[in-house]
Parts: structure tokens; C-alpha cells; sequence
């Protein structure tokens, strides 16, 4: 019980450190929830600052990654298949996510990239800029949706675990449905993003929840994991 304690401790905390790691990389990035202009114009008023927010939600992947690895092993005794299919999924997802970062970073590198870029005109590389943009943007919504496949198999054994609430189970689900409606929002109504808005809460609260819950009540020690 000592070491289940341990393991959800650790992907409690690690999912936090997810959390605001993902929102200092914002800050210093200004990469999510704006549009192109917005960061092409602080690539090229803040080029450090945002290089600095490009490297710290790298970092932030990572982690994540880490904390799905983390909530692999501790719900991997509840059902060992259904653990490995969440974790996959994780792994997918941070694969899509780490490609469409490459375009992200293409846009510097058009903006403050060698002499021979600066042979275009700059509002030829602006526009390319924006274009590389939009590129991550596409990418990482669809990397949401490996994202929120995974929600679906890890609600599930927490509601099955036995000692974690079942409510996070169901507010992990929950935010799986909410990661679908939001990626067909933003690919096939993008101009309607007031659709979205209840379901970014959701995941925020659901997430959240999982992680303070994780780090600070850990798992029920008079409870044992029930095989399904």
C-alpha cells in the first residue's frame, strides 16, 4: 500500500507540474488559446521570450507523457490491457503534438532565421509565418484526439480501481467527450468557439481534480484494487 501510495503521488504531482508548466509556457510563448497574429507579432517583439515558452512546454509534453506513465503503473493492476491502451494513446498524442511543435518553431525561424530569409519581403515571411502557425494549430487539435480517446480507458479503471472517487472516473470521461467536441468545433465550426467554452471547464476541472487528488489524498488505504 506504501508503494501504491508513492505511485500516485508521483503521477498526482507530476500531472500538476503538467499543469503549470503548460501555463508558464503560455505566458512566456503566447502560443495557445490566440490567434496567428498575436504570436507572430510577439516572435517578433519577444523572440527570447518566446523561445523560452517553446522550450518549457516541450518540457511540459514531457511531463505529461511522465504522468501517464506514472498512472499506467498504478491502475496497470485494475486491468493491465485497458492501462497499456490509455498509455498508447498518450504516446500518440504526444507524438502528433511534437510534430505540429516543429511548425510552431518554423514560424521563428522564418521571423528571425538566417540572411537568406531575410531575402523575402517581410510581409511575404509574416504571411509564411502565419501559415506555419496555423500548420501547430491543426496539429494540436488533432492531437487531442489521441488525448481524449485516452480519457476513455482511464475514467474507466478509475471508476473500477476501488480506491480512487469515482467521481474523477466520471469526470474524466466527461472531459473525454469534451476533448471531441472541442477538437469538431475548432476543425469544422471555428468561427463558433462559444461551443468549446463549457467543455475547456470541464477538462480543467477534471484534471485538476485528478491531480490535486492524486497529490494530496493519494489513494483509500483500506481499500485494495479489485481485478476486472
Amino acid at each position: 500500500m506504501n508503494s501504491i501510495h508513492k505511485i500516485a503521488r508521483t503521477a498526482g504531482l507530476l500531472y500538476l507540474l503538467y499543469i503549470l508548466t503548460s501555463v508558464v509556457a503560455n505566458l512566456f510563448g503566447k502560443f495557445v488559446f490566440v490567434e496567428a497574429p498575436v504570436t507572430v507579432n510577439h516572435i517578433l517583439t519577444h523572440a527570447t521570450q518566446f523561445r523560452i515558452g517553446f522550450v518549457i512546454n516541450l518540457f511540459s509534453a514531457a511531463i505529461f507523457l511522465m504522468a501517464a506513465w506514472a498512472l499506467y503503473v498504478l491502475l496497470k493492476p485494475v486491468n493491465k490491457d485497458l492501462a497499456l491502451l490509455f498509455l498508447l494513446f498518450n504516446v500518440a498524442g504526444f507524438a502528433v503534438w511534437l510534430f505540429s511543435s516543429l511548425c510552431l518553431f518554423g514560424s521563428l525561424v522564418i521571423l528571425n532565421g538566417p540572411e537568406a530569409i531575410k531575402a523575402y519581403q517581410p510581409d511575404q515571411l509574416q504571411a509564411l509565418a502565419v501559415f506555419f502557425f496555423g500548420l501547430y494549430k491543426t496539429g494540436a487539435f488533432i492531437a487531442q484526439v489521441p488525448y481524449g480517446v485516452w480519457l476513455f480507458p482511464l475514467g474507466y479503471l478509475v471508476l473500477k480501481s476501488g480506491f480512487l472517487p469515482k467521481i474523477l472516473g466520471m469526470l474524466l470521461i466527461a472531459d473525454g467527450i469534451c476533448q471531441f467536441v472541442y477538437v469538431c468545433q475548432r476543425l469544422i465550426l471555428p468561427d463558433l468557439a462559444i461551443i468549446a467554452y463549457p467543455c475547456l471547464v470541464i477538462s480543467f476541472i477534471a484534471e485538476v481534480s485528478l491531480a490535486l487528488w492524486l497529490s494530496i489524498n493519494a489513494v483509500k488505504p483500506r481499500l485494495s484494487v479489485n481485478p476486472i
